[in-house]
């Protein structure tokens, strides 16, 4: 009997004890957890909305947890800023400077309110006991829904529009609309692109031409590349061109002389009171003139007469012998030479 209360007793012993035990490592984990048990200092912030943010949130840093939120006050009387008094590992202080500034975040898209502190200038010495960090402002979930509801609207207008841009294309409407639905639109487009893709296999063959053609005025000793690279021959085309030039002056001067020739004659020859124009305009002029013609043709005969009459004549006779025997002895003298070659 006494062995059994004895061993009741151990039992009982056993048990307390265990319940000891994990009642210290449960204060002990959840002491870890809130940073309770390390040591740490106290800074604060000053929020004009905290967004739900309650005492015990966490509180991060580069994406660790540093700490932990102590307090939420107000500040003032009558004032709606809240200030938030902040534990903080004293190991994270190092990486925080003075003027870093905190803001009210999510723990996820729908979690739990946490701060997240951004570390400041490195410049800046670091943060201690009871500084007061700036604050970044956070977003205001009502103000994402009120841009997202904005945002819908807009969407859903465009939708519309795009409703109605694609019901006009459908029934054929505008440009966009003629193409889908207008055969010949879409067969003249069909020969606007034959013939662009010919205009481009021309420009492609014109560039093959011409790449041809630099490739010849590159080469030595052709006519072309002698024009534009010999600066000789370029020198005496140019002697050329200016004497060409000369001469087409000379030639106008000549012209020019021409002309003014041409009208002094024309001139005279309408002026009656000259040689020329008596003999062109005045017909009594060129009767008489006709009539003197006639006369001396007429004597002329009769001159012709006379002198066969004095051939004829005893006292001259032997004159005109004597001149055509001297004449027929001088066509002899000329033609001997001529037979002896």
């Amino acid at each position: 009997m006494k062995s059994t209360k004895n061993t009741r007793a151990v039992v009982v012993g056993i048990f307390i004890l265990l319940g000891i035990v994990i009642l210290i490592l449960t204060i002990l984990t959840l002491g870890g957890q809130n940073k309770t048990f390390a040591k740490s200092i106290q800074v604060r912030a000053v929020f004009d909305d905290i967004n739900g943010l309650q005492k015990g949130n966490n509180i991060w840093f580069s994406g660790v947890k540093i700490g932990t939120v102590k307090k939420i006050s107000f500040v003032g009387g009558g004032s709606s800023q809240v200030e938030v008094d902040m534990n903080i590992d004293a190991t994270a202080t190092q990486y925080i400077r003075k003027n870093a500034k905190a803001r009210i975040s999510s723990d996820g898209l729908i979690g739990n309110k946490i701060i997240v502190i951004y570390s400041g200038a490195s410049k800046s010495p670091s943060v201690e006991e009871g500084d007061m960090l700036g604050v970044e402002k956070a977003i205001n979930p009502d103000e994402m829904m009120i841009t997202l509801q904005s945002n819908n609207r807009n969407l859903l207008d465009i939708t519309n529009d795009f409703k109605i841009l694609s019901k006009g294309i459908v029934e054929g409407k505008g440009t966009v609309g003629k193409l889908l639905t207008d055969e010949t639109l879409l067969d003249d487009f069909e020969q606007t692109m034959v013939m662009l893709r010919k205009a481009s296999n021309n420009a492609q063959t014109l560039s093959s031409s011409i790449a041809v053609y630099a490739s010849k005025l590159q080469r030595k000793g052709t006519l072309a590349n002698d024009l534009v690279t010999d600066t000789t021959i370029f020198r005496r085309l140019r002697e050329t061109s200016s004497q060409m030039q000369e001469v087409s002056r000379k030639a106008n001067s000549v012209v020019e002389n021409l002309n003014t020739t041409t009208n002094g004659l024309n001139t005279k020859l309408n002026n009656n009171n000259t040689p020329v124009g008596v003999l062109l305009n005045d017909e009594d002029a060129a009767a008489d003139m006709r009539v003197t013609l006639h006369n001396l043709q007429t004597s002329s005969i009769k001159l012709d007469e006379n002198l066969e009459a004095l051939q004829h004549n005893f006292l001259l006779r032997g004159f005109f012998k004597k001149k055509a025997k001297r004449e027929a002895e001088e066509a002899k003298a000329k033609e001997k030479p001529q037979v002896a070659n």
